[in-house]
């Protein structure tokens, strides 16, 4: 299975950059930051159940690593950063951990998790996601969405930039992502702090300053932080400017 992509061609030589949403995100999500580098070519993707991928349908992580190792593959890329938002960084972390990736020069999250550690922490979060996929299946959107903007990691959002998201992302198909959030959610993720710590790519991490959850797992990885001033959990959405400033520095473009 391929996932429908948006590619840039840049410089014969240079690596790329591939660029993986957050959940309710498409192809567009990261452009305003990876077009800041016209040097690198760009390859933008819609993951399962989303954009042009909506029809794409999983049931668990190793399907969206298969469908992603196979959309690299179609496009003839070798020598590559994963660069993802939330859920586009954890897939970007699963991926990178589970096998040996050749071309691979290195991972870039924004706000990701690592994994849940105790059956307990797995099992509220199955039944919180279960409630939620419920209701992206069966409520009109706008209604979710508000909501889901409401929750405690969203809470540096003004009501303006809530209002904002909420007209964006309406347009998604709630029972695709339903399926997408299920088959992905935390509670069925692997822990990667281990496979994190003896990983043999280079790994870096980006948070919003706002984003008081997610600084702290930075610090708890002990990875490479960056600090994205003015933001919180979107990072690149609300401040692109410091995170395309951040990527200069670690992929060197």
């Amino acid at each position: 299975m391929m996932l429908n992509a948006v590619a840039r061609e840049g410089d014969a030589g240079q690596p790329w950059l591939v660029f993986l949403h957050g959940f309710s995100g498409d192809c567009l999500e990261w452009q305003t930051v990876g077009e800041a580098f016209p040097r690198a070519s760009r390859l933008y993707i819609d993951l399962p159940g989303h954009g042009g991928s909506a029809d794409c349908r999983v049931t668990q992580f190793a399907d969206v690593c298969a469908a992603l190792q196979a959309t690299l593959l179609s496009y003839n890329i070798l020598n590559y950063w994963l660069v993802g938002y939330s859920l586009g960084g954890r897939i970007a972390m699963t991926f990178a951990c589970q096998h040996q990736r050749e071309g691979l020069l290195g991972v870039v999250v924004e706000g990701s998790h690592p994994g849940l550690q105790s059956a307990e922490q797995r099992a509220q979060r199955w039944q919180s996601d279960s409630c939620w996929a419920q209701r992206f299946a069966r409520e009109p959107l706008n209604q979710v969405f508000d909501a889901w903007y409401r929750q405690p990691v969203f809470a540096s959002l003004t009501p303006a930039q809530r209002d904002a998201l909420v007209a964006l992302r309406q347009n998604n198909d709630g029972s695709a992502l339903a399926a997408m959030l299920l088959a992905t959610s935390l509670s069925v993720q692997d822990d990667l702090r281990d496979a994190l710590r003896d990983r043999n790519f280079p790994f870096w991490y980006l948070c919003g300053e706002r984003d008081s959850k997610f600084r702290a797992i930075a610090d708890e990885l002990a990875a490479p932080c960056h600090v994205i001033r003015n933001a919180g959990h979107n990072a690149h959405r609300e401040n692109p400017e410091g995170v395309v400033a951040c990527l200069a520095q670690i992929v060197h473009l």
